[in-house]
């Protein structure tokens, strides 16, 4: 490129730069008028309430006391006060975020959230701990309230409390002396832990859903559920009483019972049990009441029965092993008529399957290593028993044998 060359592509590529910052520039003439602010105002930041003394003023039953709807949030740890609550909500459609803060009471001190018994509506409480009140964690009596992400411990009574229609969700409920989470009539709890209360783990009222919970070494019942509630994928383990327990109608799945001082799992009425485990429970593995269905269930090792039942059962495809242990039980135990009991597995118990009653059937189970195997009253319609404890069979190595069950009976029972 030559002298001249240069020159002129300078000069185009400074007149470009000019150009360019004459169109950012923009219009140098102020607009007409007052000039207006433009920075956001605090409430457009922080588009929520405050808990403080000039926000929520306490009065003499309360340090804090909300009376209007609205979104509000703690800025600081809460200290008790004796005699009073710590913050009371006294409005329909409130939602307090703790902002991980911590209210902690001292002697004295009544509940750490509350609604003074009022049913208000459309409650959340959420993210933040609470300890040592001298009342309830939490007690909200309305329709609907949603509880999440708390932490409420050493409590002198419930851990957590709430009405009807509530959710309770990811919340942890420990040493209270009350009941570790307590709800309403169809409420939802989910993803909770009870631990070391003094009453019941978790305790929920007709037509609850209880999923993927927790209960360890509470003092009665680890989890209770009322009639036609539904209790899926929790564990309770080393509590006072049963380890799970629910009345008339209800559905228990996929859950686990270890270690409890009561029964592992124990149903009213008309309840289906299913795909579930217990293990080492001073009383049963599993006891139900009539029109029972327990299903695919393994049981083992609890001091009684493996599974028992009163009327009108089914008992089918579950496995019970070494049940009785350190005391006297079946494997499975008919206390009355009319059951099912097909195509189940018993062993190493005091006595494989125990039909006390008449009017039941008994088919396509199989029991080994009891001491004894079948203890069946009169009047009742069993499929053949065959014994082959020494079935002489040859060693099988390849593609086919010839039959060693001794049985073509298509509801045959074997003792093996």
């Amino acid at each position: 490129m030559n002298r001249t060359t240069r020159i002129a592509t300078l000069a185009l590529a400074t007149g470009l730069v000019a150009a360019g910052f004459t169109a950012l520039a923009g219009d140098l003439n102020p607009p007409v008028g007052p000039v207006a602010p433009t920075h956001k105002t605090l409430t457009e930041v922080e588009p929520r309430i405050a808990v403080n003394a000039t926000n929520t003023p306490g009065d003499s039953a309360s340090i804090f006391k909300i009376t209007q709807p609205g979104s509000y949030y703690l800025t600081g740890n809460i200290i008790g006060v004796p005699s009073k609550h710590g913050i009371a909500i006294a409005a329909d459609g409130v939602t307090l975020d703790l902002n991980g803060f911590d209210l902690v009471g001292v002697a004295g001190t009544f509940d750490a959230i509350t609604t003074f018994g009022v049913p208000h509506l459309r409650i959340e409480v959420r993210n933040g701990s609470i300890g040592a009140f001298g009342d309830r964690g939490v007690d909200l009596t309305g329709t609907g309230a949603v509880v999440s992400d708390l932490r409420v411990r050493d409590c002198t009574n419930d851990g957590i409390r709430v009405g009807e229609a509530a959710v309770v969700t990811r919340c942890t409920s420990s040493g209270n002396q009350g009941a570790g989470i307590e709800c309403g009539v169809t409420s939802v709890i989910d993803t909770c832990t009870a631990r070391s209360n003094n009453l019941n783990g978790i305790d929920a009222a007709d037509g609850s859903t209880i999923r993927g919970c927790a209960a360890d070494a509470n003092g009665n019942i680890g989890i209770f559920a009322d009639s036609g509630s539904s209790v899926g994928r929790c564990a309770a383990t080393n509590n006072g009483g049963n380890g799970i327990s629910t009345d008339q109608g209800s559905t228990i799945s996929n859950c686990s019972a270890y270690q409890n001082t009561g029964h592992g799992i124990t149903t009213g009425i008309g309840n289906t049990v299913s795909n579930c485990s217990t293990f080492a429970n001073t009383g049963r593995g599993i006891s139900t009441n009539s029109a029972c269905t327990v299903a695919d269930c393994t049981t083992r090792l609890n001091t009684l029965d493996g599974i028992s039942c009163a009327s009108f059962c089914v008992i089918r495809g579950n496995t019970c092993a070494f049940n009785g242990e350190g005391g006297d039980g079946a494997g499975i135990h008919a206390l009355n008529l009319d059951n099912r009991i097909e195509g189940n597995n018993c062993t190493g118990a005091d006595r494989g399957i125990d039909v006390e009653f008449v009017g039941n059937i008994i088919i396509k189970n199989t029991c080994a290593g009891n001491d004894t195997d079948w203890v069946i009253v009169a009047n009742n319609v069993v499929g053949p028993i065959l014994d082959r404890r020494a079935p002489a069979s040859a060693a099988i190595n390849g593609f086919s044998a010839p039959d060693s069950t001794g049985s073509t009976h298509p509801n045959a029972n074997f003792s093996y």
